[in-house]
């Protein structure tokens, strides 16, 4: 990919905290425990044209480094994956490789701050951007990834672009954060599942004990100085919960959703409980706009939505031009033969439409 390219999508990444850089991401489990990571991403600007790419074994990349340069860490797919992309194919946002583990980055602007870059470090400085790639490339556990973050500079591509943090799950449902706050690496496990934007994930969690009161079902009726009072409706255990768009909320939310879902027997049925959960996080277009500014001509701030299977190898993605619900199945891919590849989500951006035809 050319300089120039290189640098629009950094100064596109970089404006990413003025409209929506929202990312929502839940974790379910089937009833024999398998762990599903869900998530969205957002992007409200315009369309980031993301694409899946098809990593082989022995695929060799080269991470860019602050300027565009693409001479950074140079790293070889010991094991082949499938990733989604946004704005570059090199730019992997999600993804799973052939050994069940799941990656995925989410936006962290404003809090997050990688160390300053060292051309003495060029050949081990990989672009945060890149990093999920070198993850699925590289690892197939937890601890491995945790190890392998020793070994590696994470710099930006540039600097006024937001900073990320990352989700990383292995098959035994295990998931960590990591965090890269004044320069140092921080690696926090998820038992939870749930992850947002900013701030960090330990504020995250110490303010879901702002919400202690929450509860599934109906609120018992009661009775206010003789007055009766009674819920208007089902799920008023639930009055209180934050409903707007911001990092806190969703993350609020996405807990009791995630917390209140029942388990299914299977995990297809828990990849689809996951895309109707998320749902409730697409984010309209136009919300993030100031008044008297024109949105951007798309259908959806959420730009696509996908979940993992990562016991059956397996990822599934719908998009903000396409709900219909589309399926990578890594056991049928030949990650020793198959060439490396990189396509459009979607080959034409509009929601088909059937009509039902009565007789």
């Amino acid at each position: 990919m050319k300089l120039l390219a290189v640098m629009a999508a950094a100064a596109l990444m970089a404006t990413s905290t003025q409209q929506a850089e929202a990312c929502t991401g839940i974790t379910l489990k089937t009833a024999d425990g398998t762990s599903i990571p869900a998530r969205t991403i957002e992007w409200g600007g315009s369309d980031l044209n993301s694409k899946y790419v098809i990593v082989p074994r022995g695929y060799t990349q080269q991470s860019y480094i602050p300027g565009g340069q693409k001479n950074g860490l140079q790293f070889t797919a010991k094991y082949g994956y499938v990733g989604l992309a946004v704005e570059q194919e090199e730019f992997v946002a999600e993804g799973l490789n052939e050994k069940g583990l799941s990656a995925g980055l989410f936006y962290f602007p404003r809090y997050g701050q990688y160390e300053a870059y060292s051309e003495a470090n060029r050949q081990s400085s990989i672009a945060d951007l890149q990093l999920v790639s070198w993850i699925l490339g590289n690892f197939s556990t937890v601890d491995e990834v945790i190890e392998g973050m020793k070994d590696v500079h994470v710099v930006a591509i540039d600097p006024r672009a937001s900073t990320v943090h990352w989700r990383i799950t292995e098959p035994s449902g295990r998931q960590i954060v990591i965090e890269i706050t004044e320069g140092k690496v921080n690696v926090f496990e998820n038992r939870l599942g749930v992850l947002t934007n900013s701030p960090g994930f330990e504020w995250q969690m110490t303010n879901l004990n702002n919400y202690v009161n929450l509860y599934p079902g109906t609120a018992q009726a009661k009775t206010l100085d003789g007055t009766a009072l009674t819920s208007f409706g089902a799920g008023s255990g639930f009055l209180g919960i934050p409903g707007d768009v911001t990092p806190p909320s969703r993350f609020v939310r996405a807990a009791f959703y995630q917390a209140t879902a029942p388990k299914k027997q299977t995990a297809e049925e828990t990849v689809l409980q996951c895309f109707q959960i998320l749902n409730n996080f697409d984010i309209p277009v136009g919300i993030e706009f100031v008044d008297g500014e024109t949105p951007a001509d798309i259908p959806s701030a959420t730009q696509w939505t996908s979940a993992t299977d990562m016991k059956n190898l397996a990822i599934y993605y719908r998009t903000m031009h396409n709900s219909a619900i589309r399926k990578f199945d890594l056991k049928t891919i030949k990650f020793d033969k198959v060439k490396y590849q990189a396509v459009l989500l979607d080959a034409t951006k509009n929601q088909p439409i059937t009509t039902v035809k009565v007789k």
